[in-house]
């Protein structure tokens, strides 16, 4: 269980977050995160500035928002519309989808290599094959 009491100025308050909606929240971070990563580069310029801001510099909204001089309700709008539209892109395509999959199915074959009884060599050979294309 976390206590939060702000910070940074902020007006105190207790928030209780359970373990669940804490892992729950970083799952959505890191989510975002690779979204980013695979599709960036589509969003307008705005949208790269702030989710790189944000998933790379790791910068808070209220710090965003001082850089770029616009008001902290202008740059969740801007996080919020990029997210969406980066969501938008993996229904579409499904990368991420497909690289987790392929990364599972790594980890089978790798498994299965290690099982195999292939001379070290062989094994290592298929290893740096499979890592090469799931990268």
């Amino acid at each position: 269980m976390l206590i939060y009491s702000g910070a940074n100025g902020e007006k105190p308050r207790t928030a209780v977050f359970s373990e669940i909606e804490m892992r729950e929240d970083i799952d959505r971070v890191e989510y975002a995160s690779m979204l980013y990563d695979f599709y960036g580069s589509l969003l307008n310029e705005a949208g790269r500035e702030v989710m790189s801001m944000y998933h790379e510099d790791n910068l808070s909204l209220s710090e965003i928002a001082e850089e770029l001089g616009q008001s902290r309700q202008a740059v969740h709008y801007t996080l919020k519309k990029a997210e969406k539209a980066l969501g938008e892109y993996e229904e579409k395509l499904g990368l991420i989808a497909a690289y987790k999959k392929n990364q599972e199915r790594a980890a089978v074959a790798f498994g299965i290599i290690g099982d195999s009884g292939l001379s070290e060599k062989d094994a290592e050979k298929l290893k740096a094959l499979i890592a090469d294309i799931t990268e």
